[in-house]
């Protein structure tokens, strides 16, 4: 039968329409300016909303989110937000195949245009362009939702109706969740310079991604517009006086740059900044935040080392980490609860698989709390020597072949540095030679984009931000958008193709719960401890000033999003 996802329907993991009341909360006039820290040396680099893979980051979708209104907002239970999305409606055929999208009248651009069907179809048509062989803007999230495989076609059958048709039958909850959830319009009367020519329309964009003081981003849809920036300084924002949902009633929203985590801290002492964090390695200074409130929360996401799985190498450790049993023992190197004890002082929990016991979600295959490759470094030296290598110099070695490879990670952060020397001495117990090499966040993603890397890592992992429906398809897939490490595996493929197909809970249960499984005895990452973080995505704690209102108890775990709408300063 027909299913009507509708503005007072709340989404489940089933094709079933549940009824939920969305009401928009009352107005508050509180005034004053929110100064939020961003991660050490990060900053954001990337302002449209259709994402390439190097611009992909957590700050990158923060400011996208402010700015722009997505097609579908997600809640803190994982399921649709009708009443934050512009659709207010979303019709599905019986056969799962055909999507109808009614928008909401609410939402018009700062320049008083509505906000339209053919805004959506523009947006769409440029996703489809960058997943393209030789896009000038390599979409971030290709392979993710079914985009671009699984969409037929995406047209506008007048202002307010949008009708996407599909390929294939597919899993709804999963489609609304992880594709319909990347779209966040653009308004297509400022953007479409080359309605003939998409490659330079994508040149364009990604001319303009970096300059937030272009025209075109003075028209947007969202709870903010941007003012002004200081490179590795700060990034501000004032409301949207024009945003068809909950005004802002905070004046101003400043996103901070820090140099590193003791800046950071200095800042929140002095009551400069005022949502904020407070690391794992800094946690015996709590006491010294008289003035703010301390929360520990978890993010839908997961924490990993991404290996490169491409063969051809200089050191040849593509070769070495395409074999599955490397990894294995590899995992069999990292100290897990060691971690979590000495290094991060109590906080964070194991994780072996791409779904993680926190938050709670009933997509977690609780067959997974006990460790597939618990940690056993002389059981990982002794898998290794059944496979022919044997110790030489302290060094596994193999007819010519030498077990060494590189980690790159992000500098800045004292605590990530005793990390990554830890995973060094544990995986030379088994004979494994890693060296190590620092770059800042941005620059190791850029980094992961070439072939001179053969392992990588951050401490913050990753977070199902447009992923929603809790899969990492887009990390598994080949030519998935966020597929860095150029992994290919036919099982994987048929078993990440499995989930997104439709049916009862329970087969969706069923087909998740092997995916699950797979991803935690057969390493595709190297799986680490998931770790509290907030809005920063630092592992640690969350710092809120007391005087400000909304951060703690509008934080969504699900999406991560500031949400600074819905803030107040007394």
């Amino acid at each position: 039968m027909k299913v009507t996802y509708s503005v007072i329907a709340g989404l489940l993991a089933s094709s079933s329409l549940l009824m939920a009341a969305g009401v928009t909360p009352a107005q508050s006039t509180a005034g004053g300016t929110a100064v939020v820290a961003m991660a050490p040396q990060t900053e954001p680099n990337w302002f449209f909303p259709v994402v390439s893979g190097a611009g992909y980051s957590a700050i990158n979708f923060q400011v996208n989110a402010l700015m722009y209104l997505p097609l579908i907002a997600v809640s803190k239970k994982d399921t649709v937000n009708y009443a934050q999305s512009l659709a207010s409606a979303i019709t599905v055929n019986k056969t799962d195949t055909q999507f109808v999208i009614h928008l909401s009248h609410r939402y018009r651009w700062s320049n008083g245009q509505p906000v339209t069907a053919q805004d959506v179809v523009f947006t769409w048509d440029l996703i489809k362009a960058a997943c393209g062989p030789h896009s000038p803007l390599p979409y971030g999230d290709a392979q993710s939702g079914g985009v671009p495989s699984d969409f037929k076609s995406v047209t506008a059958t007048n202002a307010d109706t949008v009708v996407v048709t599909l390929n294939t039958s597919v899993n709804p909850s999963w489609f609304i969740l992880n594709g319909l959830s990347q779209i966040s319009p653009v308004p297509k009367a400022v953007w479409d310079r080359y309605p003939t020519n998409m490659h330079k329309e994508l040149q364009f964009i990604v001319s303009e991604s970096n300059n937030p003081t272009y025209k075109g981003y003075a028209v947007v849809d969202g709870a903010f517009k941007f003012l002004s920036y200081q490179p590795n300084g700060s990034w501000t924002f004032v409301p949207n006086q024009t945003f068809g949902g909950h005004k802002a009633s905070i004046s101003r929203l400043i996103l901070e740059y820090e140099t590193s985590e003791t800046s950071e801290f200095a800042q929140l002492e002095e009551g400069t900044v005022n949502v904020g964090y407070l690391p794992l390695d800094m946690i015996a200074d709590k006491g010294r935040l008289k003035n703010d409130q301390i929360t520990e929360t978890y993010l839908s996401g997961m924490n990993f080392v991404n290996p490169d799985f491409q063969a051809g190498e200089p050191d040849g450790a593509g070769a070495f980490l395409n074999q599955a049993y490397i990894r294995e023992a590899m995992e069999m190197g990292i100290d897990q609860p060691g971690i979590i004890k000495t290094l991060f002082h109590g906080y964070g929990i194991p994780t072996d698989g791409p779904i993680t016991a926190q938050p709670p979600t009933v997509y977690y295959d609780k067959a997974l709390a006990k460790m597939v490759y618990p940690y056993d470094p002389a059981k990982g030296k002794k898998l290794l020597e059944a496979h022919g290598w044997h110790m030489k110099n302290g060094v596994m070695v193999k007819g010519t072949q030498s077990l060494k490879m590189s980690l790159l990670y992000s500098s800045g952060s004292t605590l990530e540095t005793s990390l990554v020397q830890l995973l060094k001495a544990d995986w030379a117990r088994e004979g494994i030679d890693v060296s190590l090499v620092s770059q800042p966040l941005g620059e190791l993603f850029t980094t992961m984009g070439t072939d001179h890397w053969d392992l990588a890592y951050w401490n913050s992992g990753y977070t199902y931000q447009l992923d929603y429906y809790p899969t990492a398809g887009s990390f598994f897939l080949p030519g998935g958008g966020e597929n860095g490490g150029h992994y290919a595996n036919s099982t994987m493929t048929k078993l990440v193709l499995a989930y997104r197909q439709g049916g009862t809970p329970a087969q969706e249960q069923q087909r998740l719960d092997a995916y699950e499984v797979y991803a935690a005895k057969t390493v595709p990452l190297l799986w680490m401890p998931w770790v509290p973080q907030g809005y920063a995505r630092v592992p640690g704690l969350n710092v809120t000033a007391k005087n400000i209102k909304g951060p703690v108890s509008d934080f969504n775990p699900v999406t991560d999003f500031l949400n600074a709408n819905y803030w107040t300063i007394r």
